[in-house]
């Protein structure tokens, strides 16, 4: 079946697994998880799939290792489609709503190090600096991992140094569960705003590229 719409079900989901993150709640609820978030994600994500690639449903079960909180689920189901590795488009559906984003989520050092050469050079770190005013000015909000201070290496006065002091980059729309989001106009809506983040997806699979370091395991 295509997409519909996310249900009311869906929302009502994730209201209650905010209030009781617990194995018994999603264990309970398994079925409702299933029909009206995960089936209507693929649906999406089937879609989109055309013109922005397969995306990748991440699994609703929290990674708490090493985290403070540990709570053992998400309280959104997210989906990416990868350009490369850390690069690329992102959707999720909660009880807050629907988001979007686009960029980069996740760099290795070497990443980082060509992201911060780029954006020092004028030569394309200017074009950088427009894709960012244009997606604010259009109403996206920039968003990523960032230090307080400058890095090291670069000073404080750089003209771009706001973008340099990020570790990532991405930027996002935030849209509140009105009654389009139950409506087959989430399809329009997510490829708008992923089209509105190509160029920032595509400076930086351009400039920062995949990882060339082995990854942990």
């Amino acid at each position: 079946m295509g997409f519909t719409g996310f249900p009311d079900e869906a929302f009502v989901f994730y209201e209650g697994l905010e209030a009781d993150n617990t194995k018994t709640y999603f264990t309970r609820h398994r079925d409702l998880y299933e029909e009206a978030v995960r089936a209507p994600m693929l649906a999406l994500a089937e879609e989109l799939a055309a013109e922005f690639g397969q995306a990748h449903l991440f699994r609703p079960h929290r990674d708490v290792r090493f985290a403070k909180d540990k709570s053992p689920y998400k309280t959104h189901q997210g989906a990416f489609v990868d350009r490369m590795p850390g690069i690329g488009l992102y959707v999720q559906i909660g009880a807050d709503g629907l988001y979007t984003a686009g960029g980069c989520y996740t760099q290795a050092p070497d990443q980082i190090a060509r992201y911060r050469a780029a954006v020092a050079e004028d030569l394309s770190g200017e074009p950088l600096e427009a894709v960012m005013a244009e997606l604010r000015a259009a109403g996206y909000q920039p968003a990523g991992d960032r230090l307080k201070t400058r890095p090291r290496d670069y000073p404080a006065d750089h003209p771009r140094i706001d973008l340099l002091r990020h570790r990532s980059l991405h930027a996002g729309r935030r849209f509140p569960p009105e009654p389009w989001v139950h409506t087959k106009d989430v399809v329009e809506r997510v490829r708008e705003t992923w089209r509105a983040y190509g160029p920032l997806v595509d400076w930086l699979a351009t400039h920062v590229r995949g990882s060339e370091l082995p990854r942990r395991r």
